[in-house]
């Protein structure tokens, strides 16, 4: 296997356990727009870029963005 191959795959496991092991809502809508990201390098490593575009519009953009204003909702209904 090529090296970068190997980084993106490392880079990948990482991202994704950050993104369990994180118990901050917020935060971890943030982890996981990091993970969204290292998922679009995998797939560009790979040879798939049109997948890897989109994974980053929708993965590292729409879902955190979407997410992050759902929670700012919450916070302010409850007060």
């Amino acid at each position: 296997m090529n090296v970068l191959l190997l980084v993106t795959l490392a880079l990948v496991a990482l991202s994704g356990t950050a993104t369990v092991l994180v118990r901050d809502p917020a935060r971890q809508l943030v982890v996981a727009g990091v993970f969204g990201l290292a998922l679009a390098i995998m797939f560009f490593a790979f040879g798939a870029p049109d997948v890897a575009l989109s994974q980053i519009v929708v993965s590292a953009i729409a879902v955190p963005v979407m997410a992050l204003l759902t929670l700012a909702r919450f916070d302010r209904d409850n007060r």
